[in-house]
């Protein structure tokens, strides 16, 4: 593997919020310490599940800089890092404290659309400054854009430090075929919940949750139980699993999991930035008896 720290059960960590909208630095300390001690092997930070979109650049080095110190060397730390504009990612880069970062999420860029010859140069802009490795994050649903096969295929071949892709196209075949053609070294990390099962049984070394941040200890062992090619142990708790991740993204991502972690006091508060809103309340109960129902069950 091109990067060894991070395969296993990452987690795209919540902002947590207070009820005026301020960042719970408290409830964010408290998670943090939380999922450590339930085994997750590394954070995300600054992904889409942190509303990195509603956060001021300022607010995002102040988050960044309270997690380093409080995770303290204790796992490694992915930054989220991308857009639709390359320059200002590249400028961005280079003003970046890159001290205690793992490596760098790319999610692949939105609304404008470019060609997949776009996309190559893009990425590979990214791949000649940055200090540390490149994880590409594939997510059509919410950018309108696949990152094709081959596209990864060549910056895998082409750049070392593009060490692996978040892959939440929802496309098994696609999946399949990114573990067939792309280097040996290379990793394949599913970035769908429900898709980790399957993705890792064919291959995938890994995941990047948040369905992990409500349930840490049951969604690493499940990691960790595919990797030991322990499958019919991994299956029992994908099936456990399975029974509410749906319910983390009715009302979009992140108010399921900030629920969650509301009803498990890990959170003060469930509140979420425009134009996000909280979960129905019905929606909000169905998901509150979920969690207590998957946490009396034992792994």
């Amino acid at each position: 593997m091109r990067n060894k720290k991070l395969i296993g059960t990452g987690v795209a960590l919540i902002t947590p919020f207070n009820e005026d909208f301020t960042i719970d630095f408290n409830s964010l300390g408290v998670l943090i310490d939380h999922l450590i001690e339930n085994k997750i092997n590394y954070f995300v930070v600054m992904g889409t599940t942190a509303e990195s979109a509603t956060l001021s650049i300022e607010e995002q080095n102040k988050i960044l800089k309270y997690i380093k110190e409080k995770t303290n060397n204790r796992v490694p730390i992915v930054f989220g890092l991308g857009g639709n504009d390359t320059n200002s990612i590249l400028n961005r880069i280079h003003s970046l404290d890159f001290h205690g970062i793992e490596a760098v999420l790319s999610v692949c860029p939105y609304y404008n659309k470019p060609s997949q010859r776009g996309l190559l140069e893009h990425y590979s802009k990214i791949s000649e400054v940055s200090p540390v490795d490149i994880i590409l994050y594939n997510v059509p649903s919410r950018t309108a854009l696949n990152i094709d096969v081959n596209t990864v295929v060549t910056l895998a071949e082409r750049h070392s430090n593009i060490i692996g892709i978040k892959e939440a196209s929802g496309n098994i075949s696609q999946c399949m075929e990114l573990i067939l053609k792309c280097p040996s070294d290379f990793m394949i990390i599913s970035g769908d919940d429900k898709m980790t099962f399957s993705i890792m049984s064919l291959g995938g070394v890994g995941v990047i949750s948040v369905q992990a941040m409500a349930f840490p200890l049951l969604f690493s062992s499940m990691v960790k139980f595919i990797l030991e090619k322990k499958i019919g142990e991994a299956k029992k708790c994908h099936y456990n699993l399975l029974k509410s991740v749906d319910m983390f993204y009715v009302d979009g991502n992140p108010p399921g999991v900030k629920q969650a972690l509301k009803t498990i006091g890990i959170c003060s508060s469930n509140q979420v930035r425009l134009p996000l809103v909280k979960m129905d309340s019905t929606n909000a109960k169905k998901i509150s008896l979920l969690v207590c129902q998957t946490l009396d069950n034992k792994i």
